[in-house]
């Protein structure tokens, strides 16, 4: 899997023109927390509507981030009080700001400073994707050495003795990008395709929240 920037991309400016409309996206993940102070900071940045989301980031529905997504226009900024409370892991975030900038839209967090609108922002955001690259490669490559070693010892690769957090993670991560198919996926990690099913049992809910569908802008 590519990474979502080419470093083509630094030089140009994005949006080309901004509407000056900034969109805020805050969430929880507890029913303890309160979106007090997040919503209060994305007034404070000038945001003219605010969605929020009270349910785990781990939940592909959130129902908000998706009508947040979808209300967006070309040239708006969308702004989050945080990089946590948008995505739910690096490859996530990149996958999505990457979607946000093919359709024109800036991104903006406030705690991190970090403005995609912006040459520097851009910049901090491709050393992000270029991380989440490196991040993905590392996990293969020590699945690829824990493969190899179970085989030594005269085991099949696939088996739960081989089958790591790490490598459920990067799959999961991989799932929701439509340019992945699950046989894909499977052989960058170096299992079957079975064992992604018997060790991720919402595959299937993964496969349906596909980043590109779900912040495609609504119809007009």
């Amino acid at each position: 899997m590519t990474t979502p920037y080419q470093p083509e991309d630094l030089l140009a400016a994005s949006p080309a023109i901004l509407t000056n409309i900034r969109i805020g996206y805050a969430r929880v993940s507890t029913k303890g927390q309160l979106l007090d102070r997040q919503i209060a900071a994305l007034e404070a940045a000038g945001c003219r509507r605010i969605f929020s989301d009270k349910k785990s980031g781990k939940n592909v529905e959130r129902p908000e981030l998706k009508a947040c997504h979808a209300f967006l226009q070309e040239g708006d900024t969308l702004v989050v009080p945080s990089l946590d409370r948008y995505g739910r892991s690096l490859q996530d975030l990149v996958n999505m700001v990457a979607e946000l900038r093919a359709r024109g839209i800036g991104f903006q967090s406030l705690h991190e400073a970090l403005d995609t609108t912006t040459p520097g922002g851009r910049l901090i955001f491709h050393v992000f994707a270029a991380l989440a690259e490196f991040i993905r490669e590392l996990i293969v490559a020590g699945t690829h050495e824990g493969l190899a070693a179970a085989r030594a010892r005269g085991k099949t690769g696939g088996r739960p003795s081989v089958v790591n957090a790490e490598l459920i993670r990067a799959a999961r991560d991989m799932l929701p990008n439509p340019e992945n198919s699950v046989a894909s996926i499977a052989r960058i990690l170096g299992v079957s395709v079975g064992t992604l099913y018997n060790h991720i049992p919402d595959l299937q809910e993964l496969r349906a929240s596909r980043l590109p569908r779900q912040i495609e802008p609504a119809a007009h």
